[in-house]
């Protein structure tokens, strides 16, 4: 079970943990909850860190400002008896205690995904909590709006291994394509706050590359699955318009010796049962092809909408870097380089983050435009920390 990521937490009489926020999906869970202190010092509260247009030195006497961490952790759904042992263990102050629309005597959590209706009563049954069921898509679009805009450096290109971090500008944000690769994916067309369509979508996802990875290869993970990918040589088994062409490009219509033509296609004409091909080999040409779709697919979609901006998320990506470097190359390519993929840091916590947002409306004032990325000593702001338990250190503005 993943750790719980407040070893950190400074400047702080107690440690408490509150506003859970869940995004159950068909394989995973995505949690984020804040870690709090009322112990900070007042110098502490006014050191810069605040969104642009938060003054907090007016000393408004209903208002409070704290230093919090907000902690990103995630679960397998076929592990949710983990999940629930988490927060038991916690004793995290889960939320709203008093929702006008919900019985005031019991303990409120937002909740987005399909698991939120499927896992309800086993919520309720083992922690005593309700779910207040956010509507997912809203939810995903809420939360990338909220880290675009509040978190910095979040952003960013990947190609031939090369991370490059882009700095967006807040008014020339929207429209943007949001793809959100989880077991399957969906494409949906960003024009503003809380102004969004679904477009587009696949079932050729995460969940594709882990079912049919488990399949083919026997690996028990999705993690266990990517890892095994990394040693592998997806020519083996991909049919390349070399392969078809004698060694030599198709440049007519620009296609290079290495361009794949068939994925899998191999297997077709080499006289060979499952077991004679190394799971590495066969891992590596499942996420290739599977990536190569999903890039294809989004920029399309952008270019139907006439959109500039493409931004990936979900948990299918995990900050992996042959993923990112084959949607990249797959947008570059349709768009003759007139397009790039944009990828996310908290990419998997999208849903979460924007269930999490719903909790404005008790206790926190705007809260999408008041939190701001702290670097920190003891951290690099790299995506391997933000995936293992990273944590954003912030403050906020809490109505007494």
């Amino acid at each position: 079970m993943e750790g719980d990521g407040t070893q950190d937490l400074k400047h702080c009489d107690r440690d408490d943990v509150s506003h859970l926020a869940l995004d159950i999906g068909g394989s995973l869970i995505k949690m984020v909850y804040f870690s709090s202190s009322s112990g900070c010092s007042s110098d502490d509260q006014i050191n810069g860190y605040l969104k642009d247009g938060f003054d907090v030195s007016s000393g408004t006497s209903n208002h409070r400002v704290l230093r919090r961490k907000l902690h990103f952790l995630k679960f397998e759904t076929s592990k949710i008896s983990e999940c629930i042992k988490f927060i038991s263990s916690k004793h995290l102050q889960y939320g709203d205690q008093d929702d006008k629309d919900l019985d005031s005597d019991k303990n409120i959590v937002k909740a987005t995904g399909g698991g939120a209706f499927k896992f309800a009563d086993l919520f309720k049954e083992k922690l005593g909590i309700i779910l207040d069921k956010v509507d997912e898509m809203s939810c995903l679009v809420a939360g990338a709006n909220f880290l675009l805009k509040a978190v910095n450096r979040e952003a960013f290109t990947y190609m031939e291994s090369q991370k490059d971090f882009v700095q967006i500008d807040h008014k020339d944000l929207y429209p943007y394509l949001l793809v959100n690769v989880g077991s399957g994916v969906s494409m949906i067309k960003v024009n503003g706050d809380n102004d969004f369509e679904r477009v587009s979508g696949t079932s050729v996802g995460g969940g594709t590359f882990w079912g049919l990875g488990r399949l083919l290869t026997k690996c028990k993970s999705f993690d266990e699955l990517l890892e095994l990918s990394h040693q592998g040589n997806n020519r083996v088994i991909d049919m390349l318009v070399g392969d078809i062409y004698g060694g030599t490009d198709y440049s007519k219509v620009g296609l290079t010796s290495t361009t794949i033509a068939s994925s899998f296609g191999k297997a077709i004409s080499e006289n060979k049962e499952l077991d004679d091909y190394r799971p590495e080999d066969v891992a590596r040409s499942l996420l290739r092809m599977i990536s190569n779709n999903i890039g294809q697919i989004a920029y399309l979609n952008a270019l139907r909408f006439g959109l500039k901006r493409i931004f990936f998320g979900g948990f299918f990506i995990r900050g992996h870097a042959y993923t990112m470097d084959t949607i990249s190359v797959a947008v570059n390519f349709w768009s003759k380089g007139e397009a790039k993929a944009l990828f996310l840091r908290h990419e998997g916590f999208l849903g979460a983050l924007g269930a999490f947002m719903n909790y404005e409306k008790n206790g926190f004032t705007d809260i999408g435009h008041q939190f701001m990325q702290q670097p920190s000593a003891n951290k690099s702001s790299t995506h391997s920390d933000v995936q293992d338990n990273g944590c954003i250190e912030c403050r906020v503005e809490v109505r007494d």
